[in-house]
C-alpha cells in the first residue's frame, strides 16, 4: 500500500456494481448538486481519508485505512456488503452515494495538527474530496473539524476521544461516532469501586494535550466522587517514548493506583516501564498497586503483550461482541484482511456508511442537508446497539464497553475481554454538562 499523501485510489472493482445502467433515484436533481464545496458533477463523489500513516498512532492509521477501503467496497456494491445488511436504515443499496461511485484519496495526519490540517485542505482543494474523516488523534480531530468548518464540507470524526470535540470545540459540520472521556470515567467508576474499592489514592500520567487534559478530569471527577483521592497529575510529552523518568516519582507519593491517561505507542511504553519498575508486584497502603488504562484497544494490548493482564480500560467497540452487525463486520474485515478489526476500524467504518446513508436519506450531497439528516438520527445494527446522534452537539450516544486484559489469551487478538456492556443511559450527559462547557456548535456551512 502507498504511503503517499492525496494519492487518488479508485474503487475495489472485485464483484463491484457501477452506476451505469442503474436508475438514479428520483430525489437526486441539479438543484441538490450545485451551490456549495466540490459538489460532484460526473459519475464519481470522492471521500477524504486523513489517518495517520506515520508517528505515535500509525497502528490505529493503518486499522483506520483498511475499514474505509472496506466501507468504500460495500458502498460500491462489492463484497458481502458487511454492516449494510445490519444497519438499521435501508437507504443504501450498493450503488455508491445517490447512484455515484466512491472513489477516495489519502493524507498522512502524522499525529500532527498542523499536518493533518494541510492533508485535509489539499484533499479539499486539490482533490475535489466532499467528506473529510478520519485521525486517531483529538488534537487532529479539533483542527480539521475546525478547518472542515471553514471549508464548507462534512467532517466525520474518526478516532477522537477527548470532550472537547463535541464540547468546547464542536462544529455544525463536524460529527463524532466514537464515545469520550466523560463516557469512560461514568463506565469505569463503578467497575473500579467494586474492585478495588472506594478508598484509593490514584497518581496520573496525563499525555500533554487535549485528550489527556479531558481524560483525566473525567476519570479524576468520577473517582474522587466514589471517594478516591488524587494524589498527583502529571503531563508527559506526546512524543515521549521512555517514561521510566515519569514512574520513579510514583513509588515515593504514596499513591496505590497508577492512571495511565495515554493512547496508543504511548500507553504501550508507558505501561510496560511501570511493569519494569515492578509497580504490579507492590503494596502500598496495605494494599496491591493497581494501574488503570481509561482507553484500551486491541492494538494496543498486543503492543503491551502480557502487561495488560487484569488491567481495566474502556472501549468504543470489540470484536468479540455477538451483535448481529459486529459479527458481519468482523466476518466482512476478516475475510479481506485475514484478523479481526481494532475499534478505529469499527469506528471509521460505520462514519462512512452514516455519512453514506444520511446522503441518500437527504436525497443531498450539500453538507447542510447531510447535517440535518444525522442530527437527531436513531439507529442500530451497527454494532453498538440503539444509537443516537444528538443533535444539540453531534455527538453518538450509545452503550459504552468496560474491558480488562485477558488472563489467560488464546492468540495475538483475544488479549481483551468484555466485564461489562454499560447502557447508553449510564453515560449520557446534559449538553451542557461543566465538562462540555464553552463554545457553540454554530450554523452548518455550505462553502462555495
Amino acid at each position: 500500500m502507498s504511503k503517499s499523501n492525496f494519492t487518488r485510489r479508485g474503487v475495489l472493482r472485485t464483484g463491484a456494481m457501477t452506476a451505469g445502467g442503474l436508475a438514479l433515484p428520483t430525489i437526486l436533481t441539479a438543484a441538490s448538486h450545485s451551490g456549495f464545496t466540490n459538489a460532484p458533477a460526473g459519475a464519481t463523489v470522492t471521500l477524504g481519508f486523513n489517518v495517520p500513516q506515520t508517528g505515535p498512532y500509525a497502528d490505529e492509521g493503518a486499522d483506520e485505512l483498511r475499514a474505509y477501503e472496506l466501507a468504500v467496497e460495500h458502498l460500491n456494491g462489492g463484497g458481502d456488503g458487511g454492516m449494510m445488511g445490519t444497519f438499521s436504515s435501508n437507504a443504501l443499496q450498493g450503488n455508491g452515494i445517490l447512484g455515484k461511485k466512491v472513489e477516495y484519496v489519502t493524507g498522512d495526519t502524522q499525529t500532527k495538527s498542523d499536518a493533518a490540517r494541510a492533508s485535509a485542505k489539499s484533499m479539499i482543494e486539490k482533490d475535489g474530496a466532499i467528506m473529510i474523516t478520519g485521525g486517531s488523534s483529538s488534537g487532529v480531530a479539533v483542527a480539521v473539524q475546525a478547518l472542515c468548518q471553514e471549508a464548507g464540507v462534512i467532517f466525520m470524526a474518526g478516532l477522537t476521544h477527548s470532550n472537547d470535540t463535541t464540547g468546547k470545540d464542536k462544529r455544525a459540520n463536524g460529527f463524532r461516532h466514537f464515545f469520550n472521556s466523560y463516557m469512560s470515567g461514568a463506565a469505569l467508576a463503578p467497575v473500579l469501586e467494586k474492585m478495588y474499592g472506594s478508598d484509593r489514592k490514584a497518581y496520573h500520567l496525563t499525555a500533554d494535550y487535549n485528550w489527556g487534559y479531558t481524560t483525566e478530569e473525567a476519570v479524576k471527577s468520577s473517582t474522587e466522587a466514589m471517594g478516591w483521592e488524587t494524589v498527583n497529575t502529571v503531563k508527559t510529552p506526546l512524543t515521549q517514548t521512555d517514561f521510566s523518568s515519569y514512574i520513579a516519582p510514583v513509588l515515593q507519593s504514596g499513591a496505590d493506583v497508577l492512571v495511565l491517561n495515554h493512547y496508543g505507542g504511548n500507553m504501550v511504553n508507558s505501561l510496560t516501564n511501570a511493569v519494569q519498575f515492578g509497580l504490579r508486584d507492590k503494596q502500598v497502603n496495605g494494599k496491591n498497586f493497581e494501574i488503570v488504562v481509561p482507553l484500551y484497544s486491541r492494538l494496543m494490548a498486543k503492543g503491551a503483550g502480557a502487561n495488560v493482564k487484569g488491567i481495566f480500560g474502556s472501549t468504543n467497540w470489540h470484536w468479540s461482541l455477538q451483535d448481529e452487525g459486529s459479527k458481519a463486520f468482523v466476518k466482512s474485515f476478516g475475510t479481506k484482511y485475514g484478523f479481526p478489526p481494532s475499534q478505529a476500524a469499527h469506528t471509521c467504518y460505520v462514519q462512512t456508511l452514516l455519512y453514506a446513508d444520511a446522503v441518500e436519506r437527504a436525497g443531498s450531497f450539500a453538507p447542510c442537508a447531510v447535517a440535518e439528516a444525522l442530527e437527531g438520527y436513531e439507529f442500530d445494527g451497527l454494532g453498538n446497539g440503539k444509537t443516537l446522534y444528538r443533535a444539540e452537539d453531534h455527538q453518538c450516544f450509545k452503550d459504552v464497553l468496560v474491558v480488562k486484559g485477558k488472563e489467560n489469551p488464546t492468540s495475538d487478538f483475544d488479549l481483551l475481554e468484555i466485564v461489562e456492556v454499560t447502557p447508553a443511559s449510564q453515560v449520557t450527559y446534559a449538553p451542557d454538562h461543566p465538562q462540555f462547557s464553552g463554545g457553540a456548535l454554530g450554523t452548518c456551512n455550505n462553502g462555495a
